[in-house]
């Protein structure tokens, strides 16, 4: 059969994409479970359409064929294994494991979407991580695509458990009887993205679910007749998971994926998707929309139909995202499109949204005044040259969502004062698990979760400073580790890459501030100049000497969703400072011996 227009809904083998369309009353988020979603869904004819870098349709599967498949999927595993066991489903993006994810619903089994090997991570590193997921979440076994069963064998034979293939193909074939998660029953383990040597496996219900996806479809997004998702976000993530799986299954929406690798590769072909497709809601953290604009060759685009880019996953970058504006406004792309969001996978997914058709919302504050201080005041003609900050405010709450910002003694804090954000609502999930113990509640006696995470209120609005875990402590001030990092990608541009900031004790208790670069150029001279100009900035920003260290591009540690890992980057440096330090020792003993 020959390969038909991309832009007409085909692709290659005369496959054919779902339609925008659902063709059935609109209900949106009014499901009170994963499978409940799916039922109704399933009457329409929108569906899931997933496509190469090139921008090839590979695989195609409405709603209605996606819970067959299901279905018939879970009475194979209803066979296998009891309800309520907890099963590990390798997350890559395509029609398997959204199969899988499903009937393990329907078979009332507890999926644990797990992530995909990194692009330069080692097969035992790889192997040991996933060994880690599998003790915490006690799995019964891990359902993983064939050509990646050779990194998870030692895991899986070490641990006694089974290794099966994604597509179900060594499941019995006889069936049994199932009876689907319901209202009140959980929905799935989610593992936090920062974790690697201690992971901690987010216990979501149905209820918490559905509500947050509620809240997102009616509330952040405000889903329409003719509103089409595309996206890359990893499945194992929760905004890839429940903001471009779940929450569009839950409002009957028509999804398009690329996968992250194909992303990486060729970030254009996001841009195509939307493009070609008409997609009008579309999420990345502040990392893609930059990728985008390096890539970009000028290819033709039209992005006229995107309403709602969000921003979520990282720390929203206004500079990055006003030269995505910028690069692709001759494209039809409007710059009120953009939405920043803030959430976490402890409340499900969102947290905040941004008013839509707003775009961003920026504050110009003084850094040097709020590292002392802990209030983001404007930024005047008094603020030194180079100690300033933007951030962007993040929106109000959603309806169901309490959110307050208190200072370290509890107290309630006002405006512009930075403190811990506090949360309370029905999206947050009941717990972290860990097989052998006890559920550990994620909130106090009142109901309120500790994000982990600094801010402030900007009017009715919230901005998001950073991690409280983050913080750089010196001398009795508060500095962010993200104003040093950008102000080492403002001084590089190009040149360099990430960037990660934290502050270490050498072996004399002393304390320093560290700064690894990413630089893209190995000449001396170069590098050695582009170093100490980033320690002047650094040092100007901070108030606080810094000590630049240049690697190698893709050197530093990034978690599961992408993200860059701060205390991955902090103890690889910490352990090579060790070496470095044994090494020193050793030349001392042997010259010491050699005197004698």
């Amino acid at each position: 059969m020959p390969v038909r227009s991309q832009t007409s809904g085909w692709g290659e083998f005369g496959l054919k994409s779902c339609p925008t369309a659902s063709g059935i009353p609109a209900r949106l988020g009014n499901f009170a479970s994963i499978c409940e979603a799916l039922d109704y869904a399933a009457q329409g004819q929108s569906g899931i359409n997933f496509y190469n870098s090139s921008g090839n349709l590979t695989e195609s599967l409405g709603y209605g064929a996606l819970r067959e498949r299901a279905i018939a999927m879970a009475g194979r595993l209803a066979a296998r294994f009891e309800r309520g066991a907890r099963i590990g489903l390798l997350a890559e993006t395509s029609a398997d494991f959204a199969i899988a994810f499903m009937a393990c619903q329907y078979a009332g089994i507890i999926p644990a979407p797990l992530s995909l090997p990194a692009a330069f991570g080692g097969r035992r590193t790889y192997g040991w991580q996933v060994s880690i997921m599998i003790r915490t979440a006690g799995l019964s076994a891990v359902l993983a695509p064939d050509a990646l069963h050779e990194f998870l064998v030692p895991a899986a034979a070490e641990l006694g458990i089974d290794l099966l293939s994604l597509n179900g193909a060594d499941l019995p074939e006889n069936v049994a009887p199932t009876t689907p998660l319901q209202a009140g029953e959980l929905s799935y383990i989610q593992f936090s993205s920062g974790s690697t040597s201690d992971p901690k496996g987010i216990v979501s219900t149905q209820q918490s679910l559905s509500a947050n996806c509620r809240a997102i479809i009616q509330e952040g997004l405000q889903v329409r007749e003719g509103d089409r998702a595309v996206s890359w976000l990893p499945l194992y993530h929760d905004m890839g998971l429940i903001g471009f799986f779940i929450a569009p299954l839950y409002s009957q929406l028509s999804i398009d994926y690329i996968s992250p690798t194909d992303f990486a590769r060729r970030p254009g072909a996001w841009l195509k998707l939307i493009s070609d497709h008409k997609g009008t809601l579309s999420y990345s953290p502040s990392f893609g929309y930059e990728l985008c604009v390096r890539r970009y060759r000028g290819e033709p685009l039209d992005l006229t139909s995107w309403r709602a880019a969000g921003i979520g996953g990282d720390m929203v970058r206004s500079e990055a995202l006003n030269q995505f504006s910028e690069t692709f406004a001759a494209c039809g792309f409007k710059s009120t499109a953009f939405v920043a969001s803030y959430g976490l996978a402890e409340s499900t997914l969102a947290v905040c949204f941004a008013p839509l058709n707003q775009g961003l919302t920026t504050d110009r504050v003084d850094a040097a005044r709020m590292q002392t201080s802990n209030r983001a005041l404007p930024a005047s003609d008094l603020t030194r040259e180079g100690g300033d900050r933007t951030f962007v405010a993040c929106g109000k709450p959603l309806s169901s969502t309490e959110l307050k910002i208190c200072g370290v003694d509890g107290e309630i804090l006002d405006q512009r004062q930075v403190g811990k954000i506090l949360i309370r609502g029905p999206s947050i999930a009941i717990g972290y698990f860990r097989a052998q113990e006890d559920l550990r509640p994620l909130t106090d006696a009142d109901g309120w979760l500790d994000t982990g995470d600094l801010g402030y209120w900007l009017g009715d609005e919230i901005v998001v400073t950073g991690r409280s875990k983050d913080m750089i402590l010196w001398h009795g001030r508060n500095i962010w580790p993200q104003d040093i990092e950008w102000i080492a990608q403002k001084v590089g541009g190009r040149a360099v890459g990430k960037a990660a900031a934290f502050e270490v004790q050498d072996f004399n208790d002393a304390t320093k501030i560290v700064l690894l670069v990413e630089s893209r150029s190995q000449e001396p001279d170069v590098r050695a100049t582009m170093a100490a100009e980033i320690a002047a900035a650094a040092r100007a920003v901070a108030g606080a000497p810094v000590n630049v260290e240049l690697v190698s591009v893709r050197t530093l540690p990034l978690t599961s969703s992408g993200k860059l890992s701060r205390a991955g980057a902090r103890n690889a440096y910490v352990a090579d400072l060790a070496v470095q330090y044994d090494n020193a020792n050793d030349r001392q003993a042997a010259a010491a011996a050699h005197a004698l």
